[in-house]
């Protein structure tokens, strides 16, 4: 399907008679981290997912930085490309940040917003610390920079979980994870939150809790604590995910 900056790739599955639900993944990851949900969703409801521009399957012919709202806008163009008028939003971590901006911009198009350890508020990132971040992500060696990072959040993972997410990581396009990257830390996401008055709710792991998690921002958002994860919560523990997923739908007129 065309998106703005290339081609974008779409998982598009199922029939019900339920809202569609979308799933966007987190920064160098794919549709393929939603396998679980896909799979589970699918016989009672239709169930999409799409590879934001550079990750996955898509392409990444634009050049230079792009905003979260810009990635919000591969979204939109899937939901517009597919015909669907209202949609639940499903973002884990960067698809988090552009579930949030999406439905923001797009509130009455969205029925429900379910966040999965969305990215927190990369404005709270102390500069030296941001400035490290992306002179490292813009190195000949920003895999590895990427994946000691990553590394951090796959500590309670299993060593199938790790492999996958890293091996993810490793065919990311450079120029879309540097810019992803880079867009968290200018992105306001209580302000898009504060735009959505839907239905809502934030699944997060103890690595969220931080004043810059959008619960946190945002008092008023639903939250649910799981442990014994890792950050990539949907491949550590899908049944348990499918659960939340499920008991969030049924909430959602």
């Amino acid at each position: 399907m065309k998106g703005a900056a290339g081609e974008l790739y779409v998982d598009d599955g199922g029939a019900g008679t339920g809202t569609p639900v979308v799933f966007v993944h987190s920064a160098a990851g794919s549709t393929e981290h939603w396998t679980a949900q896909l799979a589970h969703l699918r016989p009672h409801r239709r169930a999409v997912a799409l590879d934001l521009r550079g990750h996955g399957r898509s392409t990444f012919t634009a050049t230079g930085p792009f905003t979260i709202e810009q990635l919000a806008e591969d979204v939109g163009a899937v939901v517009d490309g597919l015909g669907l008028s209202r949609v639940v939003l499903v973002g884990h971590s960067l698809g988090g940040a552009v579930c949030a901006a999406w439905a923001g911009a797009h509130p009455e198009r969205v029925a429900g917003l379910f966040l999965l350890d969305p990215a927190s508020d990369g404005r709270s990132v102390p500069p030296e610390q941001a400035r490290g971040m992306m002179d490292g992500l813009a190195s000949e060696q920003w895999r590895e920079v990427a994946g000691a990072y990553w590394q951090g959040m796959l500590t309670t993972s299993t060593p199938e979980v790790r492999e996958r997410v890293l091996g993810q990581l490793g065919r990311t396009a450079h120029g879309a994870m540097h810019a992803a990257m880079g867009a968290l830390l200018t992105f306001d996401p209580e302000s898009a939150l504060k735009r959505y008055p839907g239905p809502a709710l934030s699944v997060i792991t103890p690595l969220n809790e931080s004043p810059g998690a959008y619960h946190v921002l945002v008092p008023g958002l639903p939250f649910k604590t799981v442990t014994g994860t890792g950050h990539w919560v949907q491949l550590d523990a899908p049944e348990q995910v499918n659960a939340l997923l499920d008991a969030f739908l049924a909430t959602v007129p």
